[in-house]
């Protein structure tokens, strides 16, 4: 007995060596395979209908989906870093020109807006309140400070772009053998928990892509509207402003970071009819993700909504954007293994109660 307790301790002991060194050296490749795995996941119907219509050809489909990947992931970084850097010395003069001539006051047409508006000339009146100048002249030495970290972000955008592609690869051979790796997570789960573990494997699925479908097809939605506004209104850069209100909306700080400074941009140019046009747009862009993305992640998963948006907000404010689709998937595995470890004992405990009520009821 003691020698078969020292064999399996030295046996645990291995296992979890072999563990934590296959991480320790796939952890370089960790980020970039956990969003792969969340891509395909959540794209593998879409990804199922394209090779139907692609004659069953599963290498062409691979190849489309792998091209689209790399357009979306790549497109609104590079407009937007690119943005970021030749703009850097505009931005700069335009803060110099702003502190120097100051804002007008709010005009009549912002102040007759409905619900917002005296909210609106309230705040924009304690901007004027600041003193521009002498804020400038306090934010002004380090200027010099900021380019450098706009520098040396551009610089490390190198760095997220050899991640995207690595990305992209992973993604590629999942979508090749999808079947075979689902097979053996499920296989995995199942001799783990049972069927309590295969069914919370289709539930991580199933959060994957009602989260995937709530955040990041409300963002595009939002994305795209909030860039039609700013093109009718006249505003120039639509397509890079579009493209960071898109990974804004992804983040999730909203489309208002980008609406708003432009709405205040073309009441500052004199425009006050377009930048009224726009702020009322505005308002109706930031408020869609209320009524989108709540519908559109209940219909992704069977799951409490609350538990869906608490994996959300957690998972983003301990991991990041990552931790936008892991924080849901460990919320509802963990929700799924609990409910069913409840629900275990309840057939034995049925015919129990059911007895004790029998007992206690009068005679007809």
């Amino acid at each position: 007995m003691q020698r078969d307790l020292v064999r399996t301790i030295l046996e645990v002991l291995v296992i979890a060596a072999l563990v934590m060194a296959s991480l320790w050296f796939l952890s370089p490749f960790l980020p970039a395979i956990v969003w792969a795995t969340m891509i395909v996941v959540a794209t593998w119907p879409l990804f199922l209908g394209l090779e139907a219509r692609l004659w069953g050809r599963r290498g062409l489909a691979v190849t489309v989906m792998t091209l689209a990947i790399l357009l979306v992931l790549f497109v609104p970084l590079s407009l937007a870093v690119g943005a970021l850097v030749d703009n850097a010395d505009a931005a700069v003069a335009f803060g110099k020109r702003v502190a120097q001539e100051g804002l007008p006051p709010p005009p009549q047409s912002v102040e007759a807006l409905p619900l917002v508006g005296e909210y609106l000339a309230r705040a924009w009146r304690g901007v004027l309140d600041l003193g521009l100048a002498d804020l400038w002249k306090r934010v002004a030495p380090y200027l010099g400070d900021v380019a450098k970290w706009i520098a040396a972000r551009a610089g490390g955008a190198g760095l997220v772009a050899v991640h995207f592609l690595l990305t992209a690869v992973i993604a590629a051979i999942l979508y090749a053998r999808g079947e075979a790796a689902a097979q053996a997570v499920r296989r995995f789960a199942a001799r783990l928990a049972g069927t309590s573990g295969e069914g919370s494997v289709v539930l991580a699925a199933q959060a994957i892509r009602a989260v995937a479908i709530g955040i990041v097809v409300t963002a595009l939605i939002q994305s795209l509207v909030g860039g039609v506004g700013l093109l009718v209104a006249g505003v120039p850069h639509v397509t890079v402003l579009a493209a960071l209100m898109f990974m804004l909306c992804i983040a999730p700080l909203g489309p208002g970071l980008v609406l708003f400074p432009a709405v205040a941009w073309m009441y500052w140019r004199g425009e006050h009819g377009w930048a009224t046009f726009l702020l009322v747009w505005s308002v109706g862009v930031v408020f869609m993700d209320n009524l989108l993305r709540p519908i559109l992640i209940r219909r992704g998963a069977d799951l409490p909504l609350l538990l869906i948006f608490a994996g959300v907000i957690g998972g983003l404010l301990a991991m990041g954007l990552l931790g936008l689709f892991v924080g849901p998937v460990v919320l509802a595995v963990t929700y799924r293994l609990t409910e069913a470890w409840m629900n275990e004992a309840l057939p034995q405990a049925a015919p129990a109660a059911q007895r004790a009520n029998t007992s206690n009821e009068e005679p007809i």
